[in-house]
């Protein structure tokens, strides 16, 4: 796994030190990006959780499943979770090992006590003896944290515990990036009172290979609770893996609700990837799964088609200049402020989204900002899909023919890519693998590449002659 490696400066080592009333736990800063631009020693969090309890185990389980692997399991080896702040509100994101399960821990307003929210974003790492000190943490114990743009650090009756920054995997970044534009697609489908979530969760296989073998399940909504399926139903939600929703199991007796969201379904539908939020007392962990188990969010191609256009890629750039770390980014706003359509902004934000800019809430039906280090070029570098397909522009291996498409692949063979319905199809293998459930093959995004710079010079040609007249 790929992982890119960031440089560290502080001004001085994090100390804790005695203070009128108390001891105080002094943690040094490092670079970070703030709405007044790039910071050396920015301020991020300082203050306390108002449910020190529930905040500790729902920041285990985001753990956990940066932790975990579900699909060919191998020996633990956690990896960093992701901290934004957005002026109100902290949010905590991993990824398992294997890519298929997305975690975000948001500690709302009425989570956060004595501090001002910061902005910024970093990567920590959460290991064994930050660990051990958070599940000590009793529902009196007072719980004051700190968090700055390079580390995390949680201070109990104990003392001090400080975990300095880690890598963070190139691969997660594909991940954001696919996971948010799936989850916008996601509509709520189901909410269970705490009960009956709590008796639903409870009954759900722990894991094992039998459990991750078995298949996509589906559940409808019935009464207070989720009825299962054998197969896709209209109103349905689907449960890829529901072994994966194990780490849920550590914030159940907090529980307020459940909330399930996934994308509107048809009789007979594959599987797809679905949403599930457990609120709890100030905030909400919300756990995202990928349509099967043996399927990481980093190759569903969700993005593909918004990095072959030119457009949305200087669109992207004027929303990013509008971006502010909202936790809430309105789509309306950005497109009376911008003066582009609301669709152009959407695919602006997926192209942005792409390097870790936005991400989606689905409780809020809205993107957020955030900041992560990578950039778009790094994205398509890792895409081999979107450099294979400007390979065969650049080769001239496309002819268009109306609303068909030949592409002459290396190897010599002719693909025929089709036009249904604005949906293009390709007589390869990969489209009869996937039938478009994993993005669009290369041949596929080589011909909407070719159609948009006709497109893009039959413009240029049109505004050249009106101007002639």
């Amino acid at each position: 796994m790929t992982r890119s490696l960031q440089a560290v400066a502080y001004r001085r080592p994090s100390v804790l030190e005695s203070a009128a009333g108390g001891q105080l736990l002094g943690l040094e800063t490092s670079r970070g990006a703030t709405p007044m631009g790039v910071k050396d020693h920015p301020q991020f969090f300082a203050g306390f959780l108002t449910s020190p309890q529930v905040a500790s185990a729902a920041l285990l389980a985001v753990a956990d499943v940066a932790a975990a692997r579900y699909y060919q399991q191998q020996l633990r080896a956690s990896l960093d979770p992701v901290v934004t702040g957005n002026g109100d509100r902290l949010r905590f994101e991993s990824f398992s090992g294997c890519c298929g399960v997305y975690a975000r821990l948001d500690v709302l307003e009425p989570g956060l006590d004595g501090g001002e929210v910061g902005h910024g974003t970093t990567n920590v790492d959460v290991n064994n003896p930050l660990r051990e000190a958070l599940s000590r943490i009793g529902s009196d114990d007072p719980l004051h944290l700190r968090v700055g743009p390079e580390e995390l650090a949680v201070t109990t009756m104990d003392g001090p515990v400080v975990e300095k920054k880690v890598p963070l995997p190139d691969r997660w970044l594909r991940g954001f990036a696919e996971a948010q534009v799936i989850a916008a697609g996601f509509d709520l489908r189901a909410e269970l009172p705490a009960a009956d979530a709590v008796r639903f969760l409870r009954a759900l296989p722990r894991g094992g290979a039998r459990a991750a073998s078995a298949g996509p399940r589906w559940v409808v909504p019935s009464g207070n609770t989720l009825r299962p399926t054998t197969r896709a139903v209209p109103g349905a939600v689907c449960l890829p893996g529901p072994e994966r929703l194990i780490a849920l199991q550590r914030v159940l007796r907090h529980a307020t609700a459940l909330r399930v969201y996934g994308p509107a379904v048809t009789a007979g539908a594959a599987a797809t990837a679905s949403a599930w939020e457990v609120v709890l007392p100030g905030m909400r962990l919300t756990l995202t799964l990928s349509p099967d188990a043996s399927r990481g969010f980093s190759g569903e191609g969700g993005v593909l088609d918004a990095l072959t256009t030119d457009e949305a890629a200087e669109d992207a750039e004027l929303i990013s200049v509008l971006l502010a770390w909202e936790p809430r980014v309105d789509v309306a706003d950005l497109a009376s402020a911008s003066g582009l359509t609301p669709e152009r902004v959407r695919a602006a934000l997926i192209r942005l989204g792409t390097s870790g800019r936005v991400g989606y809430d689905t409780a809020e039906a809205a993107y957020f900002h955030r900041e992560l280090p990578y950039d778009a070029e790094r994205v398509e570098r890792h895409n081999p899909r979107l450099r294979s397909a400007r390979a065969l522009v650049t080769a001239g291996a496309v002819a268009l023919d109306g609303a068909l498409g030949t592409v002459t692949a290396e190897d010599g063979h002719v693909h025929r890519v089709r036009d249904e319905a604005g949906v293009l199809s390709c007589s390869c293998l990969w489209w009869a693998k996937y039938r478009g459930g994993r993005g669009p093959c290369k041949h596929a995004l080589a011909v909407r590449m070719v159609r948009r710079g006709d497109a893009a010079a039959e413009r240029d040609m049109a505004r050249v002659e009106a101007d002639a007249r």
